[in-house]
């Protein structure tokens, strides 16, 4: 009878943590896939879906492209580049802060409230079917949300801490 091989909890961790960074990322490349889908299918092709997302972001806000990295997780330059595409395409205004002229802040134009508002219709549809076709439960979204925030938090400690 052969005995079956233990795993240390430590390395059990480790294999689950990886797995944990692989579908993070897979899943934030499978969103920006149903965002640029769904703007297909509305015939919008003139915003890709990591611009799209962004105003999603946006919404109601006016916002400086600081508080879209900080708040939306956007890399620098990623945001500058992408706010002046969407500002050329009419989906974005920009005005310079009457207190400090080197800030500038952005808020939607009709055209990009349009864009937020489709993506809210597609957020609600499938949040209305997360269960019944996803098979995810409605009562366990707080708690994935809750671990995901911890991991948020552990990972900019880990930035701001040199951890």
């Amino acid at each position: 009878m052969a005995m079956a091989e233990s795993v240390s909890p430590q390395a059990d961790a480790n294999t689950q943590y990886l797995e944990l960074l692989q579908l993070v990322e897979r899943l934030h490349r499978q969103l920006l896939d149903v965002v640029k889908d769904e703007l297909e299918r509305e015939g919008i092709d003139d915003v890709n879906s990591v611009q799209a997302l962004l105003l999603f972001n946006i919404a109601d806000q006016e916002l400086t492209a600081g508080e879209l990295r900080t708040r939306g997780h956007y890399l620098g330059s990623n945001v500058s580049y992408n706010l002046k595409k969407l500002v050329e395409a009419g989906y974005i205004r920009h005005e310079r802060s009457a207190t400090d002229r080197r800030s500038v802040r952005v808020s939607l134009t009709e055209t990009g409230h349009a864009v937020c508002a489709q993506l809210n219709t597609l957020f609600e549809r499938q949040s209305a079917s997360l269960a019944p076709v996803g098979g995810v439960e409605i009562d366990a979204l707080p708690s994935m949300n809750t671990a995901l925030t911890r991991i948020e938090r552990f990972w900019a400690d880990h930035i701001r801490f040199r951890m």
